[in-house]
């Protein structure tokens, strides 16, 4: 058994309680430290796809695979490399959409929405305008399963954070944001998210002293992150 893939079996959660399978942890933590490039968060992709088959099946596994496939787009989307992270962003969605068709899930829906929302911000504008609605639409599916699936409530709050104005809503965004704090059920991951986007919020409003307790926070998670220590040292 390979170094990586022992890694990964044998990942541990440390303090947040996850439901992400531990062999998938890895992959996750190393696309939001941002320390590797994309080349060398290939292998753990590899590795959490190979763990992924040796340890579930059929839907379980489907779903597994779509989240792999969303962490090595984001990898590749960090370095512009966008032709082969709408590759990774596409197969993400034919598989959690495999999945919504044997059985629904909160868990599926969420997937199918990140893996959309990302693949609609790399365009092209046609494609944004054709398929941008539904990223909400699926995230509210997902709600309607599980409503305090912290994930899908990130996806609904973002639209308002992150559009563009005039579609755009920033203290609304920041109130579902908060929101998510107390409704939601956060992983890591979730709680970094949202702490960021309140963080990147009050920066777009030019409220820098609102803004860096949030992403103080958010770096307390993934000290490493570049998106919020860049934002961190806006002026």
């Amino acid at each position: 058994m390979g170094i990586l893939l022992l890694l990964i079996l044998m990942g541990g959660t440390g303090l947040w309680a996850e439901s992400l399978p531990q062999w998938l942890i890895p992959l996750r933590e190393a696309v939001y430290e941002q320390q590797m490039s994309a080349d060398q968060v290939r292998p753990l992709y590899e590795s959490a796809k190979t763990a992924s088959r040796m340890n579930s099946a059929g839907t379980d596994l489907d779903l597994a695979l779509s989240r792999c496939e969303y962490q090595m787009g984001r990898a590749l989307q960090f370095e512009n490399r966008n032709d082969e992270a709408r590759i990774h962003y596409n197969e993400g969605m034919r598989l959690a959409e495999r999945v919504l068709e044997t059985a629904e899930s909160d868990r599926a829906w969420v997937s199918l929405a990140q893996n959309l929302s990302q693949a609609c911000s790399l365009g092209p504008w046609t494609y944004t305008v054709r398929n941008g609605l539904n990223v909400e639409k699926y995230a509210k599916n997902a709600l309607a399963l599980n409503s305090r699936n912290a994930a899908a409530q990130y996806l609904v709050a973002a639209r308002w954070v992150f559009a563009p104005a005039p579609f755009s809503n920033i203290r609304r965004g920041i109130d579902m944001m908060n929101a998510i704090i107390t409704d939601g059920d956060m992983e890591k991951d979730d709680r970094f998210n949202v702490f960021s986007a309140i963080g990147y919020a009050y920066v777009q409003q030019k409220k820098y002293d609102d803004a860096r307790p949030w992403l103080l926070r958010s770096l307390e998670i993934y000290p490493t992150n570049k998106f919020a220590a860049e934002l961190l040292e806006t002026k």
